[in-house]
Order: structure tokens, then C-alpha cells, then sequence
């Protein structure tokens, strides 16, 4: 049979100019779970096609005539586009259609209003046997895969949308569970694979030819000193990548050896959750970390050469704006590489989406607006206009040039320009973002201004006190009234252009002595 995976991604990240925006922020690199299942089907004797609509065009004509079983991946964000993908299919074409992943995990019966099959949890133990017809369930539960060595490696000879970086997966689950975590939700519970297994792994993708490696574990720095002795094989065996990403808690800084080994294997990018310096905050999420782990490991890393990705969560019960600040204020303080301002989304699954539900504090039912940076429900502590307003507010006070400039000496100017590049998309994006809420009434950000603050003192309120505070502030973020877009955008272009020259002229200055 011709099976084709598909991953979808939304309308304006198919756009060549975000992938393009997309190559410039990182490597890009593949999910892995579709590479695993359809290398497992093509060792069965199927045809397997996978693609990534975050990587490239995908040829539906085509897919639409030879498809006999449609697999596709869903996240919260992409399941409308997932929905779509299957409705056409089924329209149009003549294939099956199976849907898996978290959303489809976590909600199998609206995913199942689109498809014929969906299979919930982890797929490896039933991907066979539902492509091949043996099991017939519209909806199936697979059960978790205790030997992680039994699953073979990501086959990346059927991906038709190539992608730069390889991602190993070391562990599956994590034994933390904030409350706002999906993948701690669907890899349950928490298991490992074996040292051999993962550095057997790691060869075949030096010798797929791969410079960029990532480590997709929730927590690859777990168990430290399992950790270790991966990152020794790598170290003997001169396994290294040019660069590797990983996921890891601020408590990997307890452990000088942990971290001398981890830069001198490449691991040197990494994303740690920081989340909130309010200790309050963190307790609410069950975190298990203290705001001295966090300054700890952030100043630890910098000593060793690795690249903090600063993961900050805006609009936590307990935290009010003041906090919110403080916290994206001490990120760029300690050198954090990079900033993800992550507006808390109630993922269906988790504790947050049930108490929200609860509560009556959804804003919408558009998954499509679930992706961390848009604001789907009604925070205590501030409107949801004013939330959506400090997540733009941290993107635009991170990125700047004396920021970039030390990222450019500290780690090169590879990363420096990355920082450059991204300050000056910053600098438009805001900008732009605040004129759609004024202009375009068709936009999630012209409801979400005039959405009443369930929390306000007042019924009907759309802002607070800290809101009309900022007017003087920050003249250009004042609800009511703009600069023109045109005026702001040329404004704003020219401070790129004059960014990017200065930054020219001070490396070829230091260049040059």
C-alpha cells in the first residue's frame, strides 16, 4: 500500500517567508514519531511517504490520486489544519485516514469526527495492524512501549521534506509533571533506553551525514548520571555534532561534572524552564524548583559556553505583571540566548485546561490560537488584552543590540547575527501586532482588545491599572491611539538597517583591531 504521513503546521507558517524566518531562528528538524512508525511499515513492505508542511510544499494532487492510508499528526495548534487535511482526503481522494498524536490523544472523539481511525498514546505497538486492517476500533488505545530498544530509529529515507538536524529521543515521558505539560501526559511513564542504544543511534546519524543534532528527551538531564555516560561515549567516540540542543531542569547545575561534560560533548543549547521568579508561581505549577536553582543554573551555564533558551510562562495565577517583567528582565540580565515567552495555553489533557474548563475561562475553541502566543483565557491578575501585551512587550525588551552584541562575544557571531536577525523581526513584528488589534476586526488581537476582564473591578473592563500605566511608559504601546503603521514600519526598518550596519561595522572593527 502507499501510506503518507503528513505534519501539518498553520496557514502562515507554510509561508516561504517564515520558513525562511524559521532557518534563521534554528536548524530545522523533523518530528520523529511519524519517521519512527513509517520506517516500521516500510520494513512491512509498504510505500512510505512523510512530510512536513513546516519544511516545505507539499504536492497534494499527487497525494490525492496514490494515498491508500493518510496518517497524520496532530498538536493543539495544528489540529484544525489536520482536520482540513483529512476532510480532503476523504473528499477527494480515496485513502484512509488515521489521526494520532497529543490533541488526538487527548480528544479522540472530535478527531474522530474527521477520520475512520484514531489511535491514542504511543502507536508502535498497533501502527501495523491498523494500516493492515487486523484492527478495525474507530478509536484505539495503544499501550505505552516498555522497551525503548525494541523501537527501531527514525527512518529518514522516507522524509521527502529534508531537514538539517537529526533528533534522537533517549528517554520517553518525565518524572515531573507540571501541571501545564502535555508530553509528560502522553509518555507516561517516564522510561529510558539504554546507553548502547542511543550511541549506536547517534552514529548512524554522523554517518547519515547530520551536523546539527537535538535531543528530543522532555528532560534529557533526568537521571544525571545516565546523562554522563552518554556524554562520555560521545566524548571517547568523537561523536560530537557542531552543535546539539536538549531540554533540562535548572537542577543539571547542582552537578559541576554533568556540566563540564555536557559542553565538551556539544551539548551547548538548551532549554530550561525558568518559568517565574515568584516562588509562589512555581510551587502552583508543581515546578519542584527554586528561584536560586534558577540563577544558579543560568549562571553555571554561561560559565560553561552553553546557550540558555530562557522558557518563561506568562500569566500563572499567582504571578502579577510586575512579576512577569521581572522575570523576562532577569532572563537577558544572566545572558539567556534566547527567550521563550510562553503564554500559559490549557492544553486539553492537562490540569490547567480541566480547571480553566471548570472555571469558565476559556476565551475560544480555536486550537489554532493554542500555541503559546496568544492568549486563549481569562488570567486573574491582569485583562487578557493586557497579558497579550506583555508577551510582545518581553520580545521586544530581550532583542536588542547591546543584548546581541554580547551574545556576539561570548559565543561568536554565528549566534550574534541570529540575535541581530532577531531583534530587528521583533522590532516590525510589535509593532504590526498592535495595529492589527486597532485596524483589522477579522483578528484574534482586535477581539482580544475588546474582550471584558472576567477579574476586573469593574464588568465590561478590557484593561487595568497596570495597562494605563504603561501609556506613559511606553507612548507607542497606548490603547488609544497608534502611529500609523506605515510611519511605525519605516520607523522600525530603519532601526534594523542601522542595527545590522552597526553590527557590521563593530565585528569588522574587532576583525581588523
Amino acid at each position: 500500500m502507499n501510506i503518507t504521513f503528513i505534519v501539518p503546521t498553520v496557514f502562515i507558517k507554510r509561508n516561504p517567508i517564515y520558513r525562511l524566518g524559521g532557518r534563521l531562528y534554528g536548524t530545522s528538524n523533523a518530528v520523529t514519531g511519524p519517521l519512527i512508525l513509517g520506517g516500521m511499515l516500510r520494513q512491512a513492505g509498504h510505500h512510505v511517504e512523510v512530510y512536513e508542511e513546516l519544511e516545505g510544499p507539499v504536492r497534494y494532487e499527487r497525494l490525492l490520486r496514490e494515498t491508500d492510508v493518510l496518517c497524520i499528526y496532530t498538536m493543539t495548534t495544528i489540529a484544525p489544519r489536520a482536520y482540513e487535511l483529512a476532510d480532503l482526503f476523504h473528499e477527494r481522494g480515496h485513502a484512509r485516514v488515521i489521526i494520532g498524536g497529543m490533541h488526538a490523544s487527548a480528544l479522540p472523539a472530535e478527531a474522530a469526527a474527521h477520520a475512520d481511525q484514531v489511535i491514542c498514546g504511543e502507536a508502535e505497538s498497533v501502527i501495523l495492524d491498523c494500516v493492515e486492517g487486523r484492527t478495525t476500533d474507530k478509536i484505539v488505545h495503544a499501550k505505552p512501549i516498555c522497551d525503548l530498544d525494541s523501537i527501531p530509529f527514525p527512518d529518514y529515507s522516507i522524509l521527502k521534506t529534508p531537514v538539517r538536524c537529526a533528533n534522537i529521543m533517549t528517554s520517553r515521558g518525565c518524572p515531573f509533571r507540571c501541571s501545564f505539560c502535555t508530553t509528560s501526559r502522553m509518555f507516561a511513564p517516564y522510561r529510558e533506553r539504554s546507553v548502547d542504544s542511543v550511541i549506536k543511534e547517534i552514529r548512524e546519524a554522523r554517518a547519515a551525514g547530520f551536523e546539527y543534532m537535538n535531543f528530543e528527551d522532555d528532560n534529557f538531564t533526568a537521571d544525571k548520571e545516565r546523562a554522563k555516560d552518554i556524554c562520555r561515549r560521545i566524548i571517547a567516540e568523537n561523536l560530537q555534532f557542531k552543535e546539539t540542543f536538549f531540554f533540562g531542569r535548572t537542577d543539571l547545575a547542582r552537578d559541576p561534572e554533568l556540566l563540564d561534560l555536557l559542553a565538551k560533548a556539544h551539548l551547548t543549547r538548551v532549554l530550561m524552564g525558568i518559568e517565574s521568579l515568584n516562588q509562589a508561581s512555581l510551587d502552583e505549577v508543581n515546578k519542584h524548583q527554586s528561584i536560586e536553582d534558577i540563577k544558579r543554573a543560568c549562571a553555571a551555564c554561561w560559565d560553561h559556553g552553553i546557550r540558555v533558551i530562557a522558557s518563561v510562562v506568562l500569566g500563572l495565577d499567582s504571578d502579577t505583571p510586575q512579576d512577569i517583567r521581572a522575570t523576562c528582565t532577569f532572563a537577558k540580565s544572566v545572558g539567556a540566548y534566547q527567550i521563550q515567552p510562553a503564554i500559559l495555553t490549557p492544553f486539553p489533557g492537562t490540569p490547567v485546561y480541566d480547571s480553566m474548563v471548570e472555571e469558565g475561562r476559556l476565551l475560544t475553541d480555536d486550537w489554532s490560537r493554542f500555541d503559546m502566543t496568544n492568549v486563549t483565557f481569562q488570567p486573574k491578575n491582569e485583562s487578557p488584552w493586557e497579558l497579550q501585551q506583555l508577551f510582545w512587550q518581553a520580545c521586544n525588551d530581550f532583542y536588542d543590540l547591546p543584548s546581541a552584541l554580547r551574545i556576539w562575544r561570548k559565543f561568536g557571531p554565528e549566534y550574534g547575527l541570529r540575535r541581530v536577525y532577531l531583534a530587528a523581526v521583533t522590532s516590525i513584528g510589535v509593532p504590526l501586532g498592535y495595529w492589527v488589534a486597532d485596524h483589522v476586526p477579522a483578528t484574534p488581537y482586535y477581539q482580544l482588545k475588546r474582550t471584558p476582564w472576567k477579574y476586573a473591578e469593574n464588568p465590561g473592563a478590557t484593561a487595568t491599572h497596570a495597562t494605563v500605566a504603561e501609556k506613559s511608559e511606553h507612548p507607542a504601546r497606548a490603547t488609544d491611539s497608534h502611529p500609523t503603521l506605515l510611519s511605525t514600519v519605516a520607523s522600525r526598518l530603519g532601526w534594523a538597517a542601522g542595527t545590522v550596519a552597526g553590527t557590521l561595522r563593530w565585528a569588522r572593527g574587532l576583525i581588523l583591531g
